[in-house]
């Protein structure tokens, strides 16, 4: 989502990013499709876009790839354009997941499927380090990334059931845990898994204090996507049982 919920933002199979522009919430859902909803096409990727991230305080786009790059994107402009570009095949692999850092606008965290967590200065155009994220088993994929609402940390969820909290200021890991008895998938305070469960999660405690079952697995995998309301204590999923749902 964009700032102020007038555009959102989608990234494909297609190497491209669709800005869109919210249609008005009392429209008839059985309307024909208005092309006017798409206002711009980003283009610049070369192969599939695994993630998006928008920065409400720089008003800034950002992106990873299949093509094994993360870019910054100006989505506001008349005709948006590439910022810049990290390039991270070479050094960590193909990036799987993006975020701004809550506590310093101008970085971002980019996860790998090395499972290397790499943090990133947008004004310096450059890497600042290499935090923690692999365990002691070794390297695991990571499916998502995302900032501690209000500390400096970084939270990644992994193919090895593992959720790791990373230091952003020293790169260490902080705490590690078993959150899932299958890949962890997704994170929003809440983590999703290929086990069929959503987790609530405590960030003072690290402790989990609600568990729901919420769909069922197809294809050996379960739920992929979850989100939290900014303001009510609404949790949404999305799963490979071809299901949306919404838990209050």
């Amino acid at each position: 989502m964009g700032s102020n919920s007038e555009y959102c933002y989608s990234g494909g199979a297609d190497a491209r990013i669709y800005s869109w522009k919210i249609p008005d919430l009392n429209m008839d859902p059985y309307d024909g499709y208005d092309p006017s909803v798409l206002s711009h096409v980003l283009e610049g990727h070369g192969d599939a876009v695994w993630g998006l991230a928008f920065s409400p305080t720089s008003q800034r786009l950002a992106s990873c790839s299949a093509d094994g790059t993360v870019r910054i994107w100006d989505p506001s402009s008349s005709s948006p354009t590439c910022l810049c570009t990290f390039p991270t095949a070479s050094d960590h692999g193909v990036p799987t997941s993006v975020a701004f850092t809550s506590t310093e606008p101008a970085h971002i965290v980019a996860s790998s499927r090395s499972g290397d967590t790499i943090l990133y200065d947008l004004e310096a155009g450059s890497a600042l380090l290499t935090l923690e994220s692999r365990g002691s088993s070794g390297p695991t994929q990571i499916n998502q990334v995302v900032s501690h609402p209000n500390q400096p940390l970084t939270i990644t969820a992994h193919d090895d059931r593992g959720i790791r909290f990373l230091d952003n200021r020293t790169g260490k890991c902080v705490h590690s845990m078993v959150a899932h008895l299958d890949a962890v998938t997704c994170l929003a305070v809440v983590s999703g898994s290929h086990d069929c469960s959503l987790r609530l999660w405590s960030l003072d405690n690290k402790t989990c204090v609600q568990e729901i079952t919420a769909h069922r697995k197809k294809h050996e995998e379960a739920i992929h996507a979850v989100a939290c309301h900014p303001t009510k204590a609404l949790v949404a999923s999305a799963g490979a049982d071809a299901l949306a749902k919404v838990f209050v």
